[in-house]
């Protein structure tokens, strides 16, 4: 079953969806609740990459009068940016002070080894102790995987060490095993303006949508068509499906939705911006911080000549070569930006002087 709803007022529109989905069937008064949104970087909801504090807002109300009391919310922001200054700029100290309950950086937190299939994951505490884990990504598009939404905005569950070990492993496998080892609760989707070109935001479609769900590969099946591709494109989709670890969206789906007169007339289509750079670039095993700072750097010197020779990603480690190298992973290049990840003002100088 899934619950989709429309409109302008987030924090009702949440609260009502909740009301009307299948999430009281798996909840429990007593149970401890942790709720997980997607702050990858610290910019607020309206530049399209993070979770808005406003749908928060709405679960942590409809939590407290179905008798939860047990509430935390928790996050570890992408490689190299800090936690605790994205929940300053994008709203959540405030929320923390309103309902008096912690915010937890997953930066900070002891970790734990699971085993699924090939891979030994590292996952943090606070997420598996956890009775009931709330999942709240924000609809987007992604510069390596085309979209993120539910099963990999909970790669912000594990330690920074195992984000990068991800990105050696080719990022979509690991991501499904990390959904076969995390038992999500539930998941709530904010799709109210996700950035549908890239995923540090900057170019919001405004969608005023909100979808929520039991089964996190449903909800992405659903949610990659919705901005036009097939489960099957998204390349951790199509492991969940190998792995058995759900259904895709079909129309013996169960589908309530709400506020309908308030449906958006935009339609979301893919329009990615790495699509236009990713000829210029020879990439090996990036990780996505990184990438998506050469990427932004791209996208600003979009109307300048850039060079074609341009090499990023953990597997040009030790490696040398002519061209120009983005990140400490490859500093054996000609010339080479600096850093982990590096930063986009320095990667547009590197380029304009190459």
């Amino acid at each position: 079953m899934l619950t989709v709803t429309y409109g302008n007022d987030i924090t009702k529109n949440t609260y009502d969806m909740l009301a009307a989905s299948d999430i009281g069937s798996y909840l429990g008064a007593g149970m401890s609740v942790s709720l997980k949104p997607n702050l990858v970087v610290p910019c607020p909801a309206s530049d399209g990459a993070t979770t808005h504090p406003e749908v928060v807002e709405g679960i942590i109300l409809f939590l407290k009068d179905f008798g939860i009391k047990q509430i935390k919310i928790i996050e570890s922001s992408w490689v190299g940016d800090s936690t605790l200054k994205a929940f300053e700029y994008c709203g959540y100290n405030e929320l923390s002070k309103k309902f008096d309950i912690p915010l937890i950086d997953l930066k900070q937190d002891s970790y734990k080894k699971y085993r699924y299939d090939a891979f030994d994951i590292a996952v943090c505490d606070e997420v598996m102790n956890t009775d009931f884990l709330i999942n709240i990504p924000v609809l987007k598009a992604h510069c390596q995987t085309k979209l993120t939404c539910c099963m990999k905005n909970l790669k912000g569950c594990i330690p920074d060490s195992e984000k990068r070990r991800f990105h050696t492993l080719g990022i979509h496998k690991p991501v499904a095993a990390l959904n076969a080892v995390i038992k999500t609760g539930y998941n709530v989707v904010d799709g109210i303006c996700g950035d549908l070109s890239f995923e540090e935001g900057g170019n919001p479609v405004d969608s005023k949508r909100l979808i929520a769900g039991r089964d996190p590969m449903l909800i992405d099946s659903y949610c990659a068509e919705l901005i036009g591709y097939h489960p099957d494109e998204i390349g951790y989709i199509k492991f969940g499906k190998q792995y058995g670890l759900g259904a895709y969206f079909s129309q013996d789906t169960k589908l309530v939705e709400l506020n309908a007169q308030s449906k958006p007339s935009v339609d979301m289509i893919r329009d990615r911006v790495s699509d236009k750079y990713s000829h210029l670039i020879s990439e090996n095993s990036a990780c996505s911080a990184c990438y998506s700072s050469l990427i932004y750097a791209l996208h600003r010197m979009s109307k300048k000549p850039v060079p074609k020779d341009i090499h990023i990603g953990q597997g040009f480690k030790g490696k040398t070569g002519s061209g120009i190298g983005i990140g400490n992973c490859a500093n054996g290049f000609d010339q080479f930006v600096p850093g982990c990840p590096p930063k986009a003002t320095e990667i547009i100088k590197a380029l304009s002087e190459h």
